[in-house]
């Protein structure tokens, strides 16, 4: 997968449960065990800005995007 998920980390650097963060961010366990673990296919703008204003962080610090060397995706000639 291109997109990695680093919110265990930032909980982490936080020392904040994932218990905490869904009742501060109001997500289920299990939405946010999914996001965690990088399974979930999307995310809503609305949910990444309620988690990076509870952990006072940027997108960034949660998703990074790695080459996957394996996978190569055509660039289109404009």
């Amino acid at each position: 997968m291109a997109i990695v998920v680093n919110l265990d980390v930032v909980m982490a650097k936080r020392k904040m449960s994932l218990n905490e963060l869904s009742d501060k961010v109001g997500l289920t366990l299990s939405n946010l065990s999914i996001l965690k673990t990088g399974k979930a296919k999307a995310i809503r703008f609305s949910t990444l800005e309620a988690i990076c204003k509870v952990l006072d962080c940027q997108p960034g610090d949660i998703m990074e995007y790695v080459i996957d060397k394996e996978v190569q995706i055509p660039v289109r000639q404009l």
